[in-house]
């Protein structure tokens, strides 16, 4: 990626052009994370988080994708949590992004930016395999055929794709349970723990 210069005002990517960058951080915190839901809320674009988490589960990694010329394309935010069908631990990574921004795809080990035919056809001719709740409203999402090692959900909630990453692939198990999505963009629960940074945000 190369930065703004005299000769763009735009991110660039030698083989994909003007790209928007993105943004991570080391570790995560209430402050950490406040910076990234303000920047969002100022936009009206949502960060979704499972609330009530799981009993053992923490905030583990926020990203967005922009930079102050184009404003927010995306954000994710990875939980992670005990999983009884695993040993170890478990992750689930949420992403709302704008068409053919590709974090979502990146995340789930799918070529191209978005869901595309494979989810065209899903919902066309399957019920939704998982129902969550974002910001009060039900929404519908399907299963896509991804790698072995992770499960991954996706949809569209407030106009914007809504992708659910998990890892390992059993702990997407969470989202075949009723489950709701809060926006903390909107409202950030002071009640949210934290916990080291995951690394599917860090890679």
């Amino acid at each position: 990626m190369r930065p703004p210069d005299l000769m763009s005002s735009a991110w660039r990517c030698d083989h994909c052009g003007p790209t928007p960058p993105l943004h991570r951080t080391e570790r995560i915190s209430s402050e950490i994370l406040t910076a990234t839901t303000d920047r969002a809320a100022e936009l009206g674009f949502p960060v979704w988080c499972l609330w009530p988490l799981p009993t053992g589960w923490t905030v583990t990694g926020v990203a967005w994708v922009g930079d102050e010329r184009s404003g927010i394309s995306a954000t994710a935010l990875a939980c992670t949590g005990p999983s009884p069908l695993t040993d170890g631990p478990a992750d689930l990574v949420f992403v709302a992004e704008e068409l053919s921004v590709g974090l979502g795809a990146r995340l789930a080990g799918l070529p191209g930016p978005d869901p595309g035919p494979q989810l065209s056809e899903l919902a066309q001719s399957s019920e939704a395999h998982a129902k969550v709740r974002t910001g009060g409203r039900p929404t519908p999402l399907w299963a896509l055929d991804t790698p072995d090692d992770r499960s991954v959900y996706v949809g569209e909630a407030m106009g914007r794709w809504l992708w659910a990453v998990a890892f390992p692939a059993p702990a997407g198990y969470l989202l075949t349970e009723p489950v709701e999505l809060q926006d903390l963009a909107e409202w950030q629960p002071t009640e949210l723990v934290f916990g080291a940074s995951s690394p599917y945000l860090q890679g």
